[in-house]
């Protein structure tokens, strides 16, 4: 696996446990049980975790600070929304605990519906809601790596604003990097043009290939002036000591959803790139070698939706097919949450840093021939 490929696990930030049939004690979301996550991701070999977000959480930002301040390496990738800040004060935070860790902040940019209502927000139709996207990211940005910026759109203006601290270059990074997600075509365009690395869910490898391609003719068509685009997977890992263990555990993981959930129990209309992944189902419930669907018909979301299932070697083999389509950044997960940052850290992450890619593994790229 390539050097500059980084690995990051998922904490849920829930107040209630039994996230995706997790198995905690005491107090999910404490500081001490967020803590004991946090330094076992520095102790088995992660770079961090994304760190969910969404009102009636936890505040994201704040558990990030505070488990920035009880680590040393930890990175969280703190998922924030457009609405639920403005992008000065956000731009200023984010300083801030940058500045205060040594460069450790990373930032999930999310666009998905919530209860705007609850926390003061309003948004207009999806045209609206991405385009305030746009111009919260390319306003913060700015924030970072300019002084006495001055912008004005339909959505957000700042007049001679310098944020404090600066944010101090460390390399190539000027600044923390934008994740985003989304598979709209209006999302699309956003990653584009503003993201520095767009996250996937877990499709198949032919879909992920289409949509870097993609991503890759927007962004020479839509004039990106920011350096080429990353892209990450977010997926769930089922990892055991054999094959067959893998599979009989993840068949009794689906049999549990369904005895619990029953059918169809999705509500609403799902986001585009959910969707993507319910209609997965349809081409089968095993695609390319292990990419299992059957989650997302009792229940599954996000994530959680699809699974890569098996041994260590067995998901080590697929992710690093993803690799070779491009893909960098790896944020993974299962349940129980705190055991398999160990398991997987110990077992699936020196495979991924140490084995080179065969011939016969590598996947082609569109229009490539063998």
């Amino acid at each position: 696996m390539a050097t500059s490929s980084e690995f990051l696990w998922y904490i849920p930030n829930q107040v209630e446990g039994g996230h995706r049939g997790d198995v905690s004690d005491g107090d999910p979301a404490s500081l001490e049980t967020l803590t004991e996550h946090a330094e076992a991701l520095e102790q088995h070999g992660w770079k961090g975790a994304l760190i969910g977000t969404g009102w009636g959480r936890p505040d994201t930002f704040t558990v990030a600070a505070a488990l920035a301040a009880r680590t040393r390496t930890f990175e969280p990738l703190i998922a924030i929304r457009p609405g639920y800040w403005r992008p000065a004060n956000f731009a200023s935070a984010a300083a801030t605990l940058d500045q205060l860790t040594g460069g450790r902040v990373r930032i999930n940019i999310v666009s998905g519906q919530d209860n705007l209502a609850a926390y003061g927000d309003s948004e207009g139709d999806q045209a609206h809601r991405y385009g305030r996207t746009k111009d919260f990211m390319r306003l913060v940005r700015r924030l970072w790596t300019e002084t006495d910026v001055t912008f004005e759109s339909e959505h957000f203006r700042v007049s001679g604003s310098t944020v404090t601290p600066r944010i101090a270059p460390r390399g190539e990074r000027l600044h923390p990097r934008l994740y985003f997600g989304g598979a709209s075509e209006a999302a699309e365009r956003v990653a584009a043009t503003e993201a520095d690395v767009q996250l996937f869910w877990g499709e198949p490898l032919d879909g992920v290939a289409d949509r870097i391609a993609r991503l890759k003719r927007l962004s020479r068509d839509l004039d990106r002036d920011l350096p080429p685009l990353e892209f990450g997977l977010r997926i769930t890992t089922l990892v055991r000591d054999t094959t067959e263990q893998a599979w009989a555990d993840a068949e009794a993981k689906v049999d549990a959803m369904a005895a619990r959930q029953g059918l169809d129990q999705h509500r609403g209309a799902p986001a585009v790139g959910q969707q993507r992944l319910l209609d997965l189902q349809t081409r089968g419930d095993v695609l390319d070698d292990n990419l299992y669907t059957a989650p997302g018909r009792y229940g599954g979301g996000g994530a959680g939706t699809t699974w890569l299932v098996g041994s260590a070697e067995d998901v080590a083999r697929s992710l690093r097919k993803y690799r070779d389509l491009g893909i960098t950044h790896f944020v993974l997960s299962d349940t129980p949450y705190l055991s398999e940052i160990a398991r997987q850290g110990d077992q699936l992450l020196p495979l991924l840093r140490d084995e080179p890619v065969t011939a016969a593994e590598r996947v082609l790229q569109p229009g490539e021939v063998a």
